[in-house]
């Protein structure tokens, strides 16, 4: 959506700064780019003039003479928690820029700066507005139907109802979110959970792993390139920022993210502006929403120099953590029950759902699930596939949960090797995805941790290697380690 000045004319803009030549000033330059201004230099009539003009955006001094800028601030957020505020100050820190942006803040703006950083500024939560208006209207066209594929997240224990609060709350908010949690634990699905239910939810969440690319390939997929910026770039290609415009980018494994392709993403973040890989111009400006997670304590991962401190302060305005499975035992019964029946569904097409007998919920219970919610998944669709048919109940022989040395299906080897009881599709699917991770961590085991030299080895590329990874979500740091173990 590119912001014409009819969509310009739409947004209403409220300055609230008691040094009359700044607001002013600030007026006079974005009425010339036809947006509805208004101006206040008090805050106790501006609280008033929110009530009464209703702006899109709101462009507040943290320093008023009258009242705090920022319980003002919060104010605003808690009455109108959908308006965009961007705060300025001329006594810019780290520790203020962090306490605002956590207060619901946009985005922050340090004093002094020029007409054009204004207006780009303003430009993307402009744009972020239209997104939201867009959003709301294409709801409003679904109705009730545009509810059915909505995410549910599956959970009653109090730490992750903890967390689905939290991510429920940042949602309607423009907030850059921190999530954190063991792999497998439904990082991902928080951030869509979050993107569905946010202003941005009529445009794309892209997702990136960091964890899964070298670092030329990772900083051209997520920024583009030109034409002759390294051998292979035979065109223009936009990234995935360029991509992500209007919508929300997952960064997953950020910590795995090389530093100076960080101090790139913290540019885009802060001026929204994004150059491409050989560029010497600017080449988009993007409105986007940073969701960025890790399977470490992002405090520890800026301790040990694998994230830029400055870019944590940006993305962990609101941090979610996501408990392991194993510690929200309450929990397990009802996502192994929720799986069974979406593993049956489409594999045993037809055939009578069974239900999960009291031993094979107490096993399930006690198993450690180090692999979390995604071991259970796994587990679950390995049931359904080798379950007899005409079973009324799953008992704690058939679930994946013994020495895997041993056959999985009783004494017989051929049953207990491939799965005989589904269709052909799914078996080779489930065979397939066994012989690929076996084979990748085979041949980094022989290349001693050397991720190019097990490329060579395979008789691939480095980054048909990568995806392959990533499609098994195997982190390179992980591989290298069992290699070399």
């Amino acid at each position: 959506m590119d912001l014409k000045a009819p969509d310009r004319e739409t947004i209403r803009i409220l300055i609230i700064d008691d040094e009359r030549t700044l607001r002013e000033s600030c007026a006079s330059i974005l009425s010339a780019e036809g947006y509805q201004i208004s101006v206040s230099g008090r805050g106790d009539e501006a609280l008033q003039m929110i009530r009464r003009l209703d702006p899109d955006i709101v462009l507040l001094d943290l320093y008023l003479p009258d009242v705090s800028g920022l319980d003002l601030l919060q104010e605003a957020m808690r009455l109108y928690p959908a308006r965009l505020v961007i705060v300025m100050t001329g006594k810019a820190s780290v520790e203020s820029s962090i306490e605002v942006l956590r207060a619901g803040a946009w985005s922050y703006l340090p004093k002094p700066f020029s007409a054009v950083h204004l207006n780009v500024l303003i430009g993307r939560a402009a744009h972020s507005v239209m997104v939201a208006r867009e959003t709301l209207q294409q709801q409003s066209g679904q109705g009730a139907a545009g509810h059915s594929e909505r995410i549910t997240l599956l959970g009653k224990s109090e730490s992750f109802t903890r967390a689905i609060h939290a991510a429920r709350r940042v949602a309607a908010t423009d907030a850059s979110v921190f999530i954190s949690g063991e792999s497998g634990t439904g990082k991902e699905l928080i951030a869509q959970f979050i993107h569905q239910n946010s202003r941005r939810s009529s445009r794309e969440m892209v997702a990136i792993n960091s964890a899964a690319m070298p670092e030329t390939l990772l900083e051209s997929e997520m920024f583009g390139h030109v034409e002759g910026a390294f051998s292979g770039a035979i065109r223009d290609k936009k990234g995935l920022l360029e991509a992500a415009h209007g919508g929300t980018l997952f960064l997953d494994e950020i910590n795995e993210m090389p530093l100076a392709v960080q101090a790139k993403l913290l540019r885009v973040i802060q001026d929204g502006v994004v150059r491409r890989l050989g560029s010497i111009a600017v080449d988009a400006v993007v409105d986007v929403r940073i969701i960025a997670a890790t399977n470490q304590d992002p405090n520890e991962a800026v301790r040990l120099g694998k994230l830029r401190k400055d870019l944590n302060y940006r993305l962990c305005v609101f941090p979610i953590e996501i408990p392991p499975l194993r510690d929200r035992p309450e929990d397990i019964a009802m996502l192994a029950e929720h799986y069974l029946g979406v593993f049956w569904e489409k594999h045993r097409v037809g055939e009578r759902l069974p239900v999960l007998s009291g031993d094979a919920v107490t096993t399930l219970c006690q198993w450690p699930w180090h692999g979390n919610v995604r071991e259970l998944r796994n587990a679950m669709e390995h049931t359904v596939v080798m379950l007899p048919t005409g079973a009324d109940t799953v008992e704690p022989q058939i679930l994946p949960l013994q020495d895997p040395a041993r056959p999985r299906n009783g004494d017989d080897p051929v049953t207990g090797i491939y799965p005989l009881h589904t269709d052909y599709h799914s078996a080779r699917e489930i065979l397939l995805s066994d012989f690929e991770q076996t084979y990748l961590r085979t041949i980094v085991k022989r290349a001693n941790g050397n991720l190019s030299d097990a490329a060579r080895i395979a008789g691939v590329d480095r980054t048909t290697l990568y995806r392959l990874m990533e499609k098994h979500d195997f982190r390179k740091r992980d591989l290298i380690a069992a290699a070399r173990s």
